[in-house]
């Protein structure tokens, strides 16, 4: 590997860390929006419930599970992207060191 290809792989996974920092600001909003969701089926369901405390929770509970879902998957994003983000962020410190290497190399 030569230093123009550090320098350029460096490049690329800045952007693509910028780009990721995007993407996990829009998925935590959408998380949000699937939470409030997720909220207001049950809790409506819960109100307009007949019989017991518990029969109430357990229909609000079936009548929101499509909304419990949506939410889960979208917790599962917002982790896959922090997740992409800090292996970008390791490689990213990875090529540095290996840049100050060859820099010390190319001084000797």
């Amino acid at each position: 590997m030569i230093p123009s290809d550090v320098l350029h792989e460096l490049q690329e996974l800045t952007a693509t860390n910028r780009k990721g920092v995007d993407a996990l600001a829009q998925a935590e909003i959408d998380l949000a929006h699937a939470e409030h969701t997720l909220d207001t089926t049950e809790a409506h369901s819960f109100i307009s419930g007949t019989g017991s405390v518990a029969d109430r929770q357990a229909v609000a509970k079936l009548a929101s599970a499509d909304a419990r879902l949506e939410r889960d998957l979208k917790k599962a994003q917002v982790n896959r992207i922090r997740t992409k983000l800090r292996v970008i962020e390791s490689t990213i410190m990875a090529q540095a060191t290996m840049s100050k290497i060859m820099q010390a190399e190319m001084k000797l």
